[in-house]
């Protein structure tokens, strides 16, 4: 990618998330945007179609990062899903700042649904039989979901005490896998 493109990309992006953090997603418009970004709006509109595609656009590639930050995630299996749901805590909290401003709001349920959606897909990637499996796919979304509502209802808990509680409560589901 063009050095040029880049660097519009992070300006928007940079913008966005100051503005973002100090407002509800649907009180952003793409001329303040554009002010505090330093371009003119047809820069904008030729990157994105609106703010909610730009928003659209950093909840995939947050997502894809939580994803992509998880050790050996091709190595985990329904014998060691502690293991998986230790590394997904600590990767998801790795971008926790990021995750309190994108996902804030009307947004909270976005990242629930998103990581269950991406992290179906690289389980049913391994184990496609869980993909025709209505019992395995609803314990996969609760354990995913579940664990994203628990840091939300829980924001002191210490990172220690999450992941264990997390972990054993997975040890317990491991029978359903």
């Amino acid at each position: 990618m063009d050095l040029r493109i880049q660097k519009t990309e992070k300006a928007i992006k940079n913008a966005f998330l100051e503005l973002r953090a100090g407002k509800p997603l649907e009180k952003i418009t793409v001329k303040e945007l554009c002010g505090l970004a330093l371009i003119n709006k047809s820069t904008f509109y030729s990157h994105y179609d609106d703010i909610y595609a730009l928003s659209e656009a950093m909840e995939q590639e947050t997502v894809a990062s939580i994803i992509g930050s998880i050790d050996h995630l091709k190595d985990y299996t329904t014998d060691n899903p502690d293991a998986f749901t230790r590394e997904l805590c600590l990767a998801f909290m790795s971008q926790i700042s990021l995750i309190k401003i994108l996902f804030s709001g009307r947004e909270l349920s976005h990242l629930g649904i998103r990581l269950d959606k991406a992290l179906k897909e690289v389980i049913f990637r391994k184990y496609p039989e869980y993909e025709n499996d209505l019992e395995k796919q609803i314990l996969l979304s609760y354990s995913i979901q579940g664990t994203y509502y628990a840091y939300l209802s829980n924001p002191d808990a210490d990172t220690d005490t999450f992941v264990r509680t997390i972990e054993n409560i997975v040890r317990c589901l491991k029978p359903l896998l």
